[in-house]
């Protein structure tokens, strides 16, 4: 890794994981050339980190950044940054206990944000989805709009639409899960996606689903939360190749 000055609000574990989280995201297609991962500032209260403007699968430690509570780029730092990082200070703002991000166009929840079908948890790697999958409508807080949460408004008003809850729908867009570290983040955005394309296939069966009730989904995200170590070891020696 690039050694990077040391008043970088970031350790070289958050670094790494980053760097490591956003090629696990794009191996697993929830990211493609778009999406991203960001993380709390783990030395410097009210900033957070991601990578400048860029595709995930490209992302290496010198291109992250460091942005203030208000989303914009620490002082001397005059690359692009993504149009949506707004999603990321405004949940961090509201979510004190939320420490990871990903937002995500994954491909099998956009139907789930157009219909009126709900995310459900189907399984127990989906368990973390009964608290809920809100979808934030873009048109409530701007008519004339081309989707994208452009300003702190929009994200603030995506943070509202979140709530309590682990994963907020984006109608024609995408989704937004959050996280306590940076390995849980990752977990979500993989196992929402799962989730919704397992609840996609299950639905051309006979039904009605069973999908988990709420005291199944508590207890399975308490004991997928003991157990998150053994996937990202995995993800991490795929993309970085670590033996």
């Amino acid at each position: 890794m690039k050694k990077r000055n040391s008043r970088f609000p970031a350790s070289r574990m958050l670094i790494d994981d980053l760097v490591a989280a956003s090629r696990i995201l794009a191996r697993h297609e929830v990211l493609d050339a778009y999406g991203h991962i960001s993380a709390r500032s783990d030395r410097r209260p009210g900033c957070f980190v991601m990578s400048r403007s860029l595709a995930p699968a490209l992302v290496t430690a010198a291109d992250l950044m460091a942005l203030d509570a208000d989303s914009e780029p620490l002082p001397g730092d005059a690359r692009k940054a993504f149009i949506e990082r707004y999603i990321h200070g405004e949940i961090y703002r509201s979510r004190p206990e939320v420490m990871a991000i990903v937002h995500s166009h994954s491909a099998s929840v956009i139907p789930f944000g157009v219909t009126r079908s709900r995310l459900r948890p189907i399984y127990h790697m989906g368990a973390f989805l009964w608290s809920g999958t809100p979808v934030f409508e873009i048109r409530k807080h701007k008519l004339d709009n081309d989707l994208l949460v452009r300003d702190r408004g929009l994200g603030k008003a995506l943070a509202g639409s979140l709530g309590a809850c682990n994963c907020v729908l984006m109608r024609g867009h995408g989704m937004t899960v959050v996280g306590d570290g940076v390995p849980e983040a990752v977990y979500r955005a993989i196992y929402t996606e799962m989730n919704a394309r397992l609840q996609l296939q299950a639905n051309l069966l006979e039904g009605p689903i069973e999908f988990l009730s709420d005291e199944e989904g508590r207890r399975s995200t308490a004991a997928n939360r003991g157990t998150l170590e053994r996937p990202w070891e995995l993800w991490k020696k795929q993309v970085l190749g670590r033996k």
